[in-house]
């Protein structure tokens, strides 16, 4: 759960400053002054703009989902753990630490222990 809400927090955070300020949250100091992450480049390479409107929407309507599933998995609601593993496995895009970060949850939701009610 702490790791649905590190990831789902910061993007629905990043997401909503993004819609309303008009950018994502970037580094001040150079090197990579204003540059957004290795996500980024992922999307251009899709042929989606990093910084439009769709994307800074999708930001915050993913992370939005993902906490909900997350509490939902956390409240012990029946097959609120196949949200949490489809959610994950959607946020593997967001590198570098939403994939690491993804891929634990992933591993952790499929042990049977942890979907097994209380």
């Amino acid at each position: 759960m702490t790791l649905v809400v590190i990831i789902g927090g910061w993007m629905l955070f990043d997401g909503l400053h993004a819609l309303l300020s008009g950018d994502f949250v970037t580094p001040t100091n150079a090197p990579h002054a204003g540059r957004l992450g290795p996500w980024a480049d992922l999307l251009s390479a899709a042929g989606l703009d990093p910084r439009s409107m769709p994307v800074k929407v999708a930001f915050v309507g993913y992370a939005s989902a993902y906490l909900a599933a997350g509490i939902a998995f956390a409240a012990r609601v029946q097959g609120a753990w196949w949200a949490v593993l489809i959610l994950a496995a959607l946020g593997l895009w967001y590198l570098p630490f939403g994939t690491v970060a993804n891929l634990a949850v992933v591993a952790l939701v499929l042990a049977p222990a942890l979907r097994t009610p209380a």
